[in-house]
């Protein structure tokens, strides 16, 4: 997989995280594609670490997510952290680089958050023009996931579709559709699901993010990454499929690790709907 350019990426891929690592290596299911990885847990370390991706890029096409672009900050984009993080793009050939339409820091201060920005057209356009310079900086496509919120900052211009369509449409990015933050926001702020994926400019749609998410006593939903997937995101995400046609699908699972058998059928179930709403394997 590190010869000749980027591998194409197609069907269902999973999180690396590091108590997944050895299983990947040495039982990976067939139905298992490709990876993604944060480069923030790489960049600028060594060790088993740095190992075990590179073991692993010799078997599986590699997608970068990151967690720090803050694409919303006010401060201005880190140029040793594009720097390093385009490198890294470039050694692992990721075909296109991922991160939060959020902001996630203050004054210089790094919030250790995905925060949501305000629905207003002056955010849309500070946020595009921040992912423009970004993008000059990388040498693949920029792609930018929406993320869960709880609560929500100033007086909305706009929905939340909407605003995602204008910071796409400015930029040029690409959308990668977490559709469990979409159900969680859809649950915990009184809105359809459904809808809002219809709403969304599905054509930029480069890649899907599935998960599962924690049901507290009060009915609220939080995008913990720690359970498994629900029914209700199984379904939306077939009915999203249906219309995206056959974009890959990511499994997160950030904590909380079950046995190894218990993400394998995981990932065999998202490619079971992978191969039913995209006509078999591409």
């Amino acid at each position: 997989m590190t010869a000749g350019g980027p591998a194409k990426v197609s069907g269902i891929g999973l999180g690396l995280r590091a108590p997944l690592a050895d299983a990947i290596l040495t039982r990976p299911p067939p139905a298992l594609r490709w990876l993604e990885v944060s480069p923030e847990n790489y960049m600028a370390r060594g060790g088993a670490f740095v190992r075990h991706l590179d073991a692993l890029r010799e078997r599986f096409p590699i997608v970068t997510h990151g967690l720090t672009l803050c694409p919303g900050a006010m401060e201005p984009l880190n140029d040793t952290y594009l720097s390093t993080l385009s490198k890294f793009v470039n050694h692992v050939q990721s075909p296109w680089h991922s991160d939060h339409l959020c902001f996630g820091s203050h004054g210089g201060r790094f919030l250790h958050d995905l925060l949501p920005l305000p629905f207003t057209h002056a955010a849309a356009e500070h946020t595009a023009d921040r992912l423009i310079e970004a993008q000059k900086r990388l040498d693949v496509l920029l792609v930018i996931e929406n993320i869960s919120w709880y609560a929500h900052p100033g007086v909305p211009e706009m929905g939340e579709a909407a605003f995602i369509t204008e910071v796409l449409t400015r930029s040029g990015a690409g959308l990668l559709l977490d559709v469990n933050n979409v159900y969680v926001n859809a649950r915990n702020h009184g809105f359809d699901a459904r809808e809002m994926i219809s709403a969304l400019p599905l054509d930029r749609v480069v890649q899907i993010h599935v998960a599962g998410h924690l049901v507290c006593d009060n009915g609220q939903r939080i995008d913990t990454h720690g359970e498994a997937v629900c029914d209700d995101v199984y379904e939306l995400l077939a009915h999203t499929l249906q219309r995206t046609g056959p974009v890959p699908v990511l499994l997160e699972r950030d904590q909380s690790f079950p046995d190894w058998e218990r993400v394998v059928e995981e990932i065999e179930r998202l490619d079971a709907i992978w191969q039913r709403a995209t006509g078999g394997p591409r």
